[in-house]
């Protein structure tokens, strides 16, 4: 298409209020429209924000967000998606890539939340939170003492799997709280002065002595199932996995044994292997662990985070000539 004629960009409704006011000013004609609406099927550019996915999940895919996958795949001029989501490991974001359509992430607008969401996790497990809010619940008093006195976290060591964005904020506060962190990640390349580092693939080697198994990589070929029964064996028995990352990074049936016989301490756990997390899996019942429905990214400030990453890749695009 010519870039004389006006750009046609899919998105939702509640995000074309946002966006009209901001695309007024462009040198090309741009027409904001919607599943079912006749320029839809005309679509060069899509934006899928955090409304169109709502409550749906890769494996679980309600009405309105399938709707907006039919609109996308019903555009054959379509171009370029952008996504509100770091990751791009959803069928429909590859099966367009497959298209030939250029698909983008919005990395970095959720870095420090879900960053801040590790160290939360971290320090619910390092505090007992699971056992101060069962006894909570049964309205005992039961101090933090004998079997229940928590270990200092100053000293203690925490192997982080990724090394990304969300990796380094997670590891320089891991650091002010005392930690000694080890890196694995995709290059190898030293994560900083004195920071241990080592490939995906030399993961094993560096859990011994660690207290703290951080996931934060992006699901892979080189990271799926990563975290094996031989990777979780290889940590202490008292070690704690937080897990941000993807599920099937994780051997799941393999960390439910650890978790159930002990060999693992426990787990902040916010991604699994089928989301929702069916009702009849053992890890919502598990003592040691903390269940978290995929949310560790959300906070009322991404939206117009990633808003502001779309304007300006789009900006961009047009000056690239579209």
């Amino acid at each position: 298409m010519s870039a004389a004629g006006p750009l046609r960009i899919l998105c939702s409704e509640l995000e074309a209020r946002a966006l009209a006011p901001q695309l007024r000013a462009g040198t090309r004609e741009i027409r904001l429209c919607h599943p079912g609406d006749l320029d839809a099927a005309h679509a060069e550019v899509g934006f899928i924000s955090r409304d169109i996915t709502g409550r749906s999940t890769k494996f679980e895919i309600l009405p309105d967000t399938e709707r907006f996958y039919r609109a996308l795949r019903a555009a054959r001029g379509l171009r370029w998606l952008h996504v509100h989501s770091a990751g791009l490991d959803r069928d429909i974001y590859q099966e367009l890539q497959r298209r030939g359509v250029r698909v983008t992430a919005s990395h970095g607008a959720s870095d420090a939340v879900v960053a801040q969401t590790a160290i939360a996790g971290v320090l619910a497990l390092a505090r007992h939170f699971p056992h101060l809010m069962r006894a909570q619940r049964r309205h005992a008093w039961e101090p933090l003492l004998d079997d229940h006195l928590p270990r200092d976290l100053e000293g203690q060591r925490a192997v982080i799997v990724g090394w990304g964005g969300i990796g380094q904020r997670i590891g320089l506060l891991l650091q002010a709280l005392g930690l000694e962190i080890a890196v694995a990640r995709h290059s190898g390349e030293p994560a900083g002065a004195g920071i241990p580092t080592v490939r995906y693939g030399g993961l094993r080697g560096i859990l011994p002595g660690a207290s703290w198994l951080v996931l934060a990589c992006p699901l892979t070929d080189a990271t799926r199932g990563l975290v094996n029964a031989a990777v979780l064996a290889a940590l202490p028995r008292h070690a704690c996995l937080v897990n941000l990352a993807r599920g099937h990074v994780v051997d799941e049936p393999a960390l439910v044994r650890a978790l159930q016989t002990g060999t693992l301490g426990g787990a902040f756990l916010d991604v699994f292997h089928h989301e929702p997390l069916p009702a009849a899996s053992p890890l919502w019942d598990l003592d040691n662990v903390i269940v978290s429905p995929h949310s560790a990214a959300f906070s009322d400030g991404n939206t117009a985070r990633v808003r502001q990453i779309f304007l300006d890749r789009l900006r961009q695009w047009l000056q690239d000539g579209g």
